[in-house]
């Protein structure tokens, strides 16, 4: 071991050696005299700390690296236009932000390889990510980009990067606030479940894996054939628009998706306000 991951070791193992099993080796050391194998009275430890949690489960107490959090309630109802925040009902939830591996990560380093350190520190944060927003959709609870974002201590560009990044990687969509509960105008949800659907994944299983309703999946999957079929026989965004029935700004999503998973196609994207013209530069300069 390097003398910096020596010394970054003593600085953190400590953090390590505050929990149930250390307390219960030192109280047999301490105040039963047991003295001995370290190793036979770590096993014994290990077997008091199972058995303990088979008679008290962990979901009615806090452990070490826990954190208590209000976030938004899973109760299946979708957002009306205009819903505040403080109109969601509220589930409180447990979650495990910082564990033993999470320690060990930061204790090993690699001397002047800025670039293997950072990768690392991304997929530590990744790792982190994906239990919080697991654990809270477990226990009934959605945790939005801000709220990773504060809790992982990272921008919100980072959390959407990360997220992108672990769609690529596993085409899995992890159960964040706004892909369950539709919200906001990226299409990212919706490129999330249109890929899997792409691959060749049935309806059923995308449900699965991204955690939205069967009649939102189905509804994505309708809208998004009409809009490729459309596209296809040279419609412009207008058009598909009055056929479809749907928004110019929902429309714009859609061929978004269209234009990423068919890059061959031609595909327009109009503007978000068609027909208003953008300021220049120099105008706003001008303005100013």
């Amino acid at each position: 071991m390097s003398p910096v991951n020596r010394i970054n070791r003593d600085r953190y193992e400590s953090i390590t050696k505050r929990d149930f099993k250390t307390a219960l080796v030192r109280l047999l050391e301490g105040e039963y005299k047991i003295l001995g194998s370290r190793r036979v009275l770590l096993m014994l430890a290990d077997d008091l700390e199972q058995l303990h949690q088979e008679f008290f489960p962990q979901l009615n107490r806090l452990q070490s690296g826990d954190i208590v959090w209000q976030t938004t309630k899973d109760d299946g109802q979708h957002p009306s236009y205009g819903k505040r925040t403080e109109d969601y009902a509220v589930q409180t939830v447990i979650l495990p932000l910082v564990r033993t591996e999470d320690v060990e990560r930061r204790i090993f380093i690699k001397q002047g390889n800025r670039s293997a350190n950072f990768e690392q520190s991304e997929e530590r944060d990744l790792k982190t990510l994906i239990r919080l927003v697991k654990s809270a959709k477990s226990q009934g609870g959605l945790l939005s980009g801000a709220e990773v974002s504060v809790l992982i201590n990272r921008s919100l560009t980072s959390v959407g990067h990360y997220l992108k990044r672990h769609f690529m990687t596993t085409g899995e969509v992890l159960p964040m606030k706004g892909y369950v509960l539709d919200q906001g105008s990226n299409p990212s949800h919706k490129a999330g479940i249109l890929a899997l659907y792409e691959q060749g994944i049935s309806p059923a299983d995308i449900v699965l894996k991204t955690g939205h309703t069967q009649s939102a999946v189905d509804n994505y999957i309708k809208t998004y054939d009409q809009v490729l079929a459309l596209v296809r026989k040279k419609h412009d965004a207008i058009s598909i628009s009055q056929i479809t029935g749907r928004s110019l700004n929902t429309v714009r999503q859609y061929l978004r998706v269209v234009k990423d998973i068919y890059p061959k196609l031609k595909v327009m994207l109009p503007d978000r306000q068609p027909g208003k013209p953008r300021r220049s530069t120099a105008s706003k300069h001008k303005k100013k």
